[in-house]
């Protein structure tokens, strides 16, 4: 770990722990010059999720044209950059090696330091950027973070951007996770935040009585048995014919939804669905809030951009607390999922890596928040 360097004022972030293939450059940390993405939406919602192998690939693909699109939208050279940042965990392990091997790749040939972020501390941090909306609150420290995403769903108390504790995690399955399995169910297809969204828009949130995991009073969350009941729920419903014939070669056979019985209010489901998710996961974090002295609340992964979600938490800190209670932001829709914008402003609050130390940098899966491995 280098010593002594300065802050780098022009960072390049490279994002590729899912299935998103993403570059962006920010400076001194908040401004966002570029943030370009590429989806893979299109690509597994047919397969019903994300299959691993096909997102790594697609990234391998789109890497090259992403990362000279985020510098020729950025008006930025190579020469103008005082670092490279790039997540390398957690995630999967194909899709952050193509991140991973290409940021070392630029460092050494652009003779500059590598910065390793963590993409869960990137997701929280997004709250800090600058946002579109000029009316947008800045939150102060110290913050809750409720981080809810496809693979996490976690409290935090945020000390700094270098200092942080958590209060609690999922013990099974994340939020964004439940989302899309209950979209599957469901027949609602993928992304299943925004499908379940949708659809409990004209459902009766009471219509099904869908359990709550409260653990006790503990801070943790559980979701793996809001899916089961879920699935008993919807019953009786059939699962399509699985086809006997597939072309040859298939590797990743397609998704078939199921088929429900006429008149299946599927709208009820849903509202339902999103009902127990959002009532958990605002409930723990009011009480996340009161026991700590914490001055704003941020909400921070791709579950923040739900509807539902902000403004229960919003209505319910306003009550609880009133008007000198803790602020509550969550960032703008485009950095809420994965991004490359986060990844490079969080940078800006870590230590560059030079030498073997950058050369050996490697991928962690498995990496827990608050864990950075820089070596192998």
């Amino acid at each position: 770990m280098s010593q002594g360097l300065p802050p780098p004022r022009v960072i390049l972030g490279i994002e590729t722990s899912c299935d998103e293939t993403a570059a962006a450059v920010v400076v001194d940390g908040r401004e966002v010059r570029s943030n370009v993405i590429s989806s893979q939406v299109a690509l597994h919602r047919a397969h019903g999720g994300v299959v691993p192998e096909l997102a790594a690939r697609g990234q391998m693909t789109a890497i090259t044209t992403i990362l000279e699109a985020a510098l020729d939208e950025a008006g930025v050279t190579s020469a103008d950059l005082d670092a490279i940042a790039v997540t390398h965990g957690p995630g999967l392990a194909g899709s952050l090696l193509v991140g991973v091997n290409l940021a070392k790749t630029l460092a050494l040939a652009w003779r500059l330091p590598l910065i390793p972020v963590n993409h869960l501390e990137a997701h929280v941090y997004a709250n800090w950027l600058e946002q579109p909306d000029p009316d947008a609150v800045r939150p102060e420290f110290p913050s809750v973070a409720l981080l809810v995403s496809g693979g996490h769903s976690a409290l935090l108390l945020i000390e700094s951007h270098g200092s942080a504790t958590l209060l609690g995690q999922t013990i099974d399955d994340a939020a964004g996770e439940a989302f899309d399995k209950g979209a599957r169910l469901l027949g609602l297809g993928y992304p299943g935040g925004p499908a379940i969204q949708r659809e409990a828009e004209s459902g009766n949130r009471d219509a099904v009585p869908l359990p709550r995991a409260w653990l006790d009073g503990s801070l943790d969350f559980s979701f793996s048995g809001l899916k089961t009941s879920l699935l008993r729920h919807a019953q009786p419903w059939r699962l399509p014919d699985s086809p006997r014939d597939l072309p040859p070669g298939t590797v990743f056979p397609p998704h078939h939804p199921p088929v429900f019985r006429d008149g299946f209010p599927v709208a009820d489901f849903a509202a339902s669905f999103e009902e127990a998710i959002v009532d958990v996961l605002a409930t723990k974090t009011m009480w996340a809030l009161e026991r700590t002295e914490a001055r704003s609340l941020v909400i921070a992964g791709g579950v923040a951009a739900n509807r539902a979600l902000r403004d229960r938490l919003a209505q319910q800190v306003a009550s609880r607390f009133g008007a000198d209670g803790p602020t509550v932001s969550w960032p703008d829709l485009s950095y809420c999922t994965d991004n490359a914008a986060m990844v490079a402003g969080l940078a800006r609050h870590r230590s560059p890596l030079t030498g073997e130390s950058a050369w050996s940098l490697d991928a962690y899966p498995n990496m827990a928040f608050g864990e950075s491995r820089s070596v192998r």
